[in-house]
Order: structure tokens, then sequence, then C-alpha cells
């Protein structure tokens, strides 16, 4: 693994023309949508909103047209991504199931489940959640607990998951359970993804209130929750290299190194076009370090489209891009003289109120940066001391 993992990739044509038509939507949608509420990026919930993108076609644009989407090029999606995120618009009833829940279930799920889920995911009709991380395992998933097991009308579900984003405004979760006994199986094995329906009796659902006052996260509990037998995605006892495939889709888009971008607006408005040394200095290294993240970024879009399974690079792009994001507010604070106001005060100070709250849960999205880094590392050591063994033999 390394650095030309990263190789520059252009947006296409076809998928820059989107760019100007997505602008003039955003600007008459948004036209008096504050700041304050656009710095909850893709946290911001508003299922109408998801609705009138699904009805411009632009929610399951790379899926096959027989399941509602355009086989459009996953550059055109990443356009239509950084536009919405730029704008802080509110896209997280569709999110998930539109970034990882419909690719997942286009590649593994039978032509009935395509059928059922994948026309409602395009009209901005259907939320997803992501089922992972569980109490006493972090995102480490392999020492997940929860469990199904096969019983006459299919599969029970025992167990709970915490910190799953929008499971009280979804309707479905795809959940990473274990169907066989960890001994026997192995550490990644005996594992299996199901979608299940979250009105199902059995499932509770407790908000989970943060710092700001939102409740975006949730713990959910399943107790003897009867799934049907067609609940299963994919084959059984594959979840752990289905979920790998899935997380590439979560750790590599615009929204990994975006989602605080709303203060380095406020923070530029407030500068104005004269601003001093120090100013114009920390706007510029931020700006780089926007750009270098947004081509790897690019980078592991274009594996993706080639049907590969850029885990490594895609772990990089979200530490670094957690890293900026949670970087961001106190940056910007620095070089605008203005304090953080939860209440009264300018838009910048709300924004940067909302954002020096949030920051920290950032890294958590995804994974958390110690199982990042967990991943970076294999790859990369090896290649380190293979090197520097190669420079020992060539000169002693």
């Amino acid at each position: 693994m390394s650095i030309s993992e990263f190789s520059y990739s252009a947006i296409h044509a076809d998928a820059g023309q989107l760019r100007a038509q997505v602008r003039a939507f955003l600007a008459d949608v948004l036209h008096d949508y504050p700041e304050e509420k656009r710095a909850y990026s893709w946290m911001g919930f508003d299922a109408k909103f998801s609705r009138l993108l699904g009805a411009k076609g632009w929610l399951g644009m790379a899926l096959p047209k027989q399941y509602g989407g355009a086989e459009a090029s996953p550059f055109s999606r990443y356009v239509i991504i950084e536009e919405l995120l730029a704008a802080g618009a509110p896209v997280s009833a569709h999110w998930i199931a539109d970034r990882q829940s419909a690719p997942l279930i286009l590649r593994f799920g039978t032509e009935a489940q395509r059928k059922k889920y994948l026309p409602p995911i395009c009209r901005g009709e259907s939320y997803f959640c992501i089922g992972m991380s569980e109490p006493n395992s972090g995102s480490d998933l392999a020492s997940i607990r929860t469990t199904a097991v096969r019983n006459a009308g299919g599969w029970v579900l025992n167990g709970q998951k915490v910190w799953t984003t929008n499971a009280q405004h979804s309707h479905y979760m795809i959940a990473l359970v274990r169907t066989g006994d960890k001994e026997t199986s192995g550490r990644h094995g005996g594992m299996s993804q199901f979608i299940v329906d979250l009105r199902t009796p059995g499932i509770t659902i407790r908000p989970i209130a943060d710092l700001a006052g939102g409740e975006h996260f949730n713990e959910v509990f399943f107790d003897n929750a009867q799934l049907e037998e067609d609940a299963l995605i994919g084959e059984e006892g594959r979840g752990w290299d289905q979920v790998t495939a899935e997380l590439a889709f979560e750790r590599s888009g615009p929204e990994r190194f975006l989602s605080s971008i709303a203060v380095m607006h406020t923070a530029i408005d407030a500068i104005g076009r004269q601003p001093d040394a120090l100013q114009a200095r920390e706007i510029g290294k931020i700006t780089a370090r926007l750009l270098t993240l947004r081509n790897m970024s690019l980078g592991v879009t274009r594996q993706l489209s080639e049907g590969k399974n850029p885990a490594w690079a895609a772990s990089c792009v979200k530490d670094l891009g957690n890293v900026l994001e949670q970087e961001l507010p106190e940056i910007l604070q620095g070089v605008v003289d203005e304090q953080p106001q939860v209440a009264g005060g300018s838009a910048h100070a709300k924004v940067l109120a909302y954002l020096t709250q949030m920051a920290p849960s950032f890294s958590l999205r995804g994974g958390t940066r110690e199982i990042l880094r967990g991943i970076i590392a294999p790859a990369v050591v090896p290649d380190r001391l293979a090197t520097f063994g190669s420079r020992l033999v060539r000169d002693p």
C-alpha cells in the first residue's frame, strides 16, 4: 500500500455539468436556510428535502435504471454530494441509504430484495441506519455479541447496538450480527448481515442526547425480534467481508472532510476581502489541506467505480479528514475575533459554538481513529521494513 493508491482522478466532463444545476436548485430551495442549521451538515434531517432530491433523480444515481437509478457514474454522484455538503443541505434522512445501503443491497442482495428496497431509496422515501457498534466493543466489530438464531419463522434477533445514527427516523437497519460460534468460526467468521425492519415487535430505540442538545445517535435493543427468512442479505457467515466492503463507501466520501465547512464559510465572510497576514496564511493552509483530501477522496471513488475494495485508502481519507474537521473550529477561532455563542451573536459565533461542541464526535462515525490506524499501519509498516532491509543489504 502506498501513496500511488491516490492517483489523481479528475471529475468527468458529464459529471461536471451537473454542478451548475445542483447549485441553482440549492440556491432556490435553501435561500432562507440559516447558517447555524447549515452547520448540521449531513446530520440535518428533512424528509421533504430528501423527497425533492429523489424527484430530481439525484438519489441512487449510480444504480441501474430498473431499480429507479440513473446508471450515472460515481463521479456524478460525487459532484452532487459535494455541492450538498458545501451548502449545508439537510440530507440526513436519505444519507446512509443512498451512500452505502443501496450499493450493498445491489451487490449482495437477492433480486427480490433489490426490487423491494432500491426504488424507495431512489425516491427519497426509505431511510436506513447502520447496526455495527455495540457496548463494550466500540469500533472493534469482531467483538460483537448480538445474535441471530434460526427458527421455524426465520431468525430471532437478540442483543444491542449503540451510536446508531438516525435509528429513530429510519425504516430499516442493516445489522451485523453473529450467526455462528466465534470459537469455531474464528474472530472474523460466523457473522452475517440482516435487513431489519425497525417496526418489528421486540425492537426498542432510545436516542442519546449530545452536548448541543441534538439526538443524532441512538441505542437499539433487540429482544426476541422475529425476522423473516429473507431478512438475511448476502451469504450467511460472510458478514465480515461484506461489511468491510461497505465501510469503504462510508469512510471515503467528501463528508469525511467537509463536516465543519460551514465554519470556514462564516469565518471567510467575517474576515471579508482584506485579511491580515495571519488570516490569509491560515485560510490558505486549510484550503490546501481540503484540496489534498478531495483528491484523495476522488482516488477512492475511482477505485470503487472499478469494483475494487480500497479499505486502506478509505481509512486514510477518514483519518486525515477527521483531523481537519476537528481542528477547524479551533483554528478559525484564532483568526476571527469572535467567541462562540449558542444564543445571540453573529452567524459565525453560532456556527462556531455548535461545531466546537460537535467536532469531538466526528471521529466516532465510521470507526475511531485507533481502529483506522490499526488498518493503515499493517499495510505501511511491512513496506517500510522491506525498504529499510534492502538498504541494509545494498549498503552494508
